[in-house]
């Protein structure tokens, strides 16, 4: 018990701490700013923390965890002490936490309408892009020939900024839905290309000669011997790929679209309220965070005979 006490005394309770004690601070902002949403906000998270430390054994997980949190109460001491409790910051410009958090609950019907879409949106262009640059990228990494070529033409391709392809996209396709599954493909679909030949040409000869011997058909080739060893490669480029995906999705949203978190952003910039930019913006980090969080647990699972 003492081992687990002295494990408490750390940055992160010491922050959490700080926080409670700036909430002494007088308001300095002329409206209300929901100083209590904050303060619940950052409890809850500490009480979770607390938990998480008692339960969980894992040292080093823990330690991540625990940074991740400090760093956390650290920009959100800073944005308070500028914000409501000093005044530093245009409060028209720059909203206390407090009224962010507000504001998100008031829209929290409208954000969840807008994250199912622009989720469902980078399903469908994303899993177009892998069904078709997996094994386009290892049938061409196996022929040299061809494969030496076709590696020149994508990087032609990949060069080329997906943006673009939204004006294009959104004139041509019929539906605004259609015209995004298509960019989100574009930006996909090169990147993942690009990776799994790479990954084929850097397969040990000695792996494809052993698979010959043995006398493995071709889809057996493609998907039971270069598959897997090109795996590590091609994953890094599933992961750039979807990256980008967000960032093409966001812009053609505040191009052209009528639902999206980009539109959300977009739709209050043009009536000045600052408030739902702030708000969308941190959805949408927090949106994207979680899925490449669960897609490096996926990563690792498939990765996980280098271990």
């Amino acid at each position: 018990m003492k081992d687990k006490l002295k494990k408490q005394l750390n940055i992160t309770n010491l922050l959490f701490i700080v926080f409670l004690l700036i909430q002494l601070l007088p308001e300095q902002y002329s409206k209300e700013t929901y100083e209590i949403n904050i303060i619940i906000f950052v409890i809850g998270i500490q009480v979770i923390y607390l938990l998480l430390s008692f339960l969980n054994k894992k040292e080093e997980k823990m330690e991540t965890i625990q940074d991740i949190i400090a760093i956390s109460y650290l920009l959100i001491i800073i944005w308070q002490l500028l914000t409501s409790k000093s005044a530093i910051l245009n409060e028209l410009l720059f909203p206390a936490p407090g009224i962010v958090i507000e504001q998100f609950i008031a829209d929290l019907p409208k954000i969840l309408e807008g994250i199912q879409s622009s989720i469902f949106i980078i399903i469908q262009g994303y899993l177009l892009a892998l069904v078709t640059a997996i094994p386009l990228g290892l049938a061409a990494g196996w022929h040299i020939r061809f494969g030496n070529s076709f590696l020149y033409v994508s990087k032609f391709f990949g060069s080329i900024p997906p943006i673009v392809y939204i004006p294009y996209a959104i004139a041509l396709l019929p539906a605004f839905r259609d015209a995004s599954v298509f960019v989100i493909f574009a930006a996909s679909f090169w990147p993942i290309l690009g990776a799994t030949m790479a990954g084929v040409f850097n397969i040990e000869k000695k792996i494809l000669d052993s698979a010959k011997t043995l006398n493995v058909g071709k889809l057996s080739m493609l998907f039971h011997v270069m598959l897997p060893a090109a795996l590590p490669e091609i994953l890094m480029g599933c992961s750039q790929g979807l990256g980008i995906s967000f960032i093409l999705l966001t812009s053609a949203e505040m191009i052209g679209g009528k639902t999206g978190m980009g539109y959300y952003i977009k739709y209050y910039s043009d009536f000045g309220d600052f408030t739902r930019i702030v708000v969308g913006i941190i959805v949408l980090g927090v949106v994207v965070s979680i899925l490449t969080y669960f897609f490096n647990l996926l990563q690792s699972y498939l990765l996980r005979w280098r271990q």
